[in-house]
């Protein structure tokens, strides 16, 4: 069975600072005719940076569109054209003031595919260097220390409700745990 839409047409409702609103015309699979409305997001990384007691950082910010604070692992945005890789250090720099050693990626999440292309890179690394954080202008956060396993409990209990932390969490408990399949 083919799956795939052709598109029709593209047209842009909003161009943003961060992302932009397009709604195409889609023809599907089986000739009929549909829209489709997309929000086009420039990605994003996340990163568990375990120390050497098996903690993680996590960055307690508050979230505007949920108005709450949300404990998130350190995350942030990629810049046009940025590998992901430097993005992910540049934001455990930023935001933990650490350094990583041991780097892997751990796969990419897609937040909402069904009508969102933002890409979340995931990676987990070792605690090489601890300092100061250093957040962007305008961003305030607080930086907190749980062990791997107290995050697994939170993660489980609905206390992270945030996507790319939970999952990121879950994978690296399985790493750790000699469960993964490679």
């Amino acid at each position: 069975m083919n799956l795939e839409e052709k598109t029709l047409s593209e047209t842009y409702h909003f161009k943003g600072r961060i992302i932009n609103l397009r709604v195409d015309d889609v023809e599907l699979s089986d000739g009929s005719k549909s829209i489709r409305e997309i929000i086009e997001h420039p990605g994003g990384v996340c990163v568990a940076a375990l120390t050497t007691d098996g903690r993680l950082p996590f960055v307690r910010q508050f979230r505007y569109p949920y108005k709450e604070i949300v404990t998130e692992l350190p995350a942030g945005k990629l810049e046009k054209g940025e590998d992901p890789l430097d993005a992910v250090r540049r934001e455990l720099a930023e935001e933990v003031g650490a350094e990583g050693k041991n780097w892997r990626g751990m796969g990419k999440l897609y937040p909402s595919p069904g009508y969102c292309g933002e890409i979340i890179h995931l990676y987990a690394c070792d605690i090489d260097i601890e300092g100061d954080s250093h957040p962007d202008e305008g961003e305030f956060l607080e930086v907190e220390y749980i062990s791997l396993e107290d995050a697994v409990k939170m993660v489980l209990s609905n206390q992270l409700p945030d996507s790319k932390t939970q999952t990121l969490i879950l994978k690296l408990w399985m790493e750790k745990s000699g469960k993964t399949s490679g």
